[in-house]
Formats: C-alpha cells, structure tokens, sequence
C-alpha cells in the first residue's frame, strides 16, 4: 500500500517536471518563431496580397485588381523576354562556374610549391565585393582605354568585336565576370570533398589499369555527384534571382537591356515606374517559377545516400 502511495505522489511530479521542461522548450524556441515569421513568413505574405493589387510605390493608395497584374505579366513580350535573360545568364554562367570550379579544385587537390599560397589567391574574387569587382571590369572591358580589349586588339584574333559593354557582346562579359567572382564557392567545395576520398579507391584503379580520365570519370565523379548537385542547385538559385551584378554592370547606358534579367525587369517595374503592386506579382512569378525548377531538380536527381568508404 505505501509503493502505491509513493507512486501517485510522484506522477504529479514528474508531470510538472515535464510540463516546465515543455514550456521552458517553447520558451526558447519562440524567438526563433518570431525571427522566421518577421523576417520570413509575413513578408513573403504580404508580397503574395500586394501581387493582387495596383499600388503606387509612394503613395497610400491602392486598388484591388485581382489577377489583373498576372495577366498583364503574362501578355508582356518585356517580362517573356526578362525570363529568357536570366535563364541564359544561370545556366551559362552555373555551368562554366562548376568547369572552372572543379578544374581549379583538381589543380589544388595536388601539393606542389606555392599550392597553398594559390589557394589563397583562388578565395580572392569571392571576397571581392560586388560593386568593386564590376567596377573593375567595367573599366578593364571599356572599348577606349579597357585593358582586354587593347590586348584582345593587338594579338589579333579574328572575329573579336571592338567594343564588348554593347548590346550584342554585353551578356558574355556578364557571365565572364559571374564565373570570375562566384567560382570560388564551387572550387572550394569540390576541395573539401575531393581531400575526403579514400586513396585506396584510386589504387585499386591503377591496379585495374585505368588511365587518369577514367579515374576521374569512375572514381572522382562518383564521389562528387552529391557536393555537385547541391552546389548546382544553389549556384542556379542564385545566379537566377541575382541582380546586383547585371544592375551595376549595365546600369547607365542602352547596352542595359540586353542584360534586364527577371530581378531587373522587377526592381524597374517597383522602384523606376513606382509600381509596387507589378513588382510584387513579378516577384511572385519568379518563386513560382524557381519552385517549378526545384521540384523538376529533385524528380531528375533524386538524393541519394552518402557515399561509404571502401
């Protein structure tokens, strides 16, 4: 009779106990709650109402139009032509970033004298900031007194156009300047992936017989299909939604709209015409859109388990 006793007087104890280490666990999640909701949630639901309504950017006004700016995007030839911008800068520019990345990290993989020193060097556009870094190629591309051109000129290679910041060559020195600067954040994770492959899978292929290229393509590849997937998909986001570098780079000039990608179309229509409501809609079509490419991502490239040693 005195266990039973005992027992019913520690169950109310132990629930309290419970119930403070409950509260205690809400108490130093809320916030974190709150930090996700004000910084997350409420914006993109406020963005999500602003889409179905004309809003001037400076003034209190504001009229219901319901899915009136969608379809004013949708019969707009700019906005079309916005989303084939941005697709061509992403995808040229991700791709050439993981060549380059993944070179570089195959060239630093190996210890020679000054590898580490190289290293250094290699982190150094990513540190650059963004205004700077264009800044410097807007002067090194400029066709009167730019440095590449000059050397491009005097090495006379045909078919090099003689001013490269115009309407038909302007996209390829954004992308060029995209690789110099974001490349690193491929290279360096490439690094770290590649300094984890055990040797003995590169011996047993020797042993097998098999020449460089086909260790890189049986032994390396393999190894890097996850850190490459995962840098793909960032790096793709990214240079999708990136807008400081075409912004700053063809701001100024008529060579601008060559490179008015899908965040630039936006930023103008919001902040150049004051259409606030038109640049939410538009910002609501880019996640729709970026959603879209993520789940056909995750249909064509599944995620796999973590690759074990031997």
């Amino acid at each position: 009779m005195s266990v039973r006793v005992d027992t019913l007087v520690a169950v109310p104890g132990r629930a309290s106990r419970r119930r403070r280490e409950a509260l205690t666990g809400i108490g130093l999640l809320l916030p974190s709650v709150a930090l996700v909701v004000a910084f997350t949630i409420f914006p993109v639901g406020y963005n999500v109402w602003l889409g179905f309504y004309a809003k001037h950017s400076l003034r209190a006004t504001s009229a219901w139009v319901g899915l009136g700016n969608y379809t004013q995007i949708l019969t707009d030839p700019d906005f079309w032509r916005s989303v084939w911008l941005a697709t061509v800068y992403a995808v040229a520019s991700t791709a050439l970033q993981i060549v380059v990345g993944v070179a570089g990290a195959l060239i630093l993989h190996r210890r020679f004298a000054g590898c580490d020193f190289l290293r250094g060097v290699a982190l150094f556009p990513y540190m650059i900031p963004t205004v700077i870094a264009v800044f410097v190629w807007r002067w090194l591309m400029n066709d009167l007194y730019g440095v590449i051109p000059y050397v491009l000129s005097a090495l006379r290679i045909p078919g090099m156009p003689e001013a490269w910041l115009t309407h038909s060559t302007i996209m390829w020195v954004l992308i060029v300047l995209s690789v110099w600067t974001f490349f690193p954040f491929v290279l360096v994770n490439v690094l770290a992936r590649l300094q984890t492959i055990p040797l003995e899978l590169y011996d047993a292929a020797r042993v097998d017989g098999a020449s460089a290229v086909r260790q890189f393509v049986h032994v390396t590849l393999p190894q890097l299909r996850n850190v490459l997937l995962i840098v793909l998909l960032l790096r793709g986001i990214w240079m999708f939604t990136k807008f400081d570098v075409p912004w700053l780079l063809g701001f100024g000039g008529g060579a601008g709209e060559a490179i008015r990608t899908l965040p630039v179309f936006t930023y103008q229509r919001s902040f150049t015409y004051y259409q606030a409501g038109m640049g939410a809609a538009l910002s609501n079509v880019m996640l729709a859109l970026l959603l879209m490419a993520v789940t056909i991502y995750f249909v064509a490239f599944p995620p796999e388990a973590d690759e074990t040693d031997g």
